[in-house]
């Protein structure tokens, strides 16, 4: 799992590394399977909404001293299609897709939503005539 902040403490966990650091953005690479993450995690479990449990990403930074930055939208996308083709590759998914799994909408239509999506931030960002 990886967070991007503005700031960072000067320490951080074990389970913290800072991967890259640019002038106002540090990439946070989380060991989330380390032992001590999952205690802060179950630590900060709350009520997200009605009947969903979970951590707020605002209570973790809080708790370890991070201010956190909203990525590009460019960034969150690219990170979005390499996530969806680990899915699609995945051996679990393909076992699901063979044993008969048929959702309304599948990966391929997720990656062309999120084409299109980036279609139109480059459209967007070219200039004018």
């Amino acid at each position: 799992m990886k967070l991007y902040a503005k700031t960072i403490p000067h320490t951080l966990p074990d389970w913290a590394t800072i991967v890259t650091k640019s002038a106002n953005l540090f990439e946070v690479e989380i060991n989330d399977e380390h032992p001590n993450f999952q205690s802060l995690l179950e630590e900060l479990e709350t009520e997200i909404e009605p009947g969903t449990f979970g951590v707020k990403a605002e209570d973790l930074c809080s708790r370890l001293g991070i201010e956190m930055s909203n990525p590009h939208l460019c960034q969150l996308l690219e990170q979005a299609q390499n996530l969806m083709s680990l899915i699609a590759t995945h051996p679990d998914y393909k076992q699901l897709l063979n044993e008969g799994y048929q959702p309304d909408l599948n990966i391929a239509d997720a990656s062309t939503a999120l084409t299109y999506l980036q279609w139109e931030l480059d459209r967007n960002r070219e200039p004018s005539d």
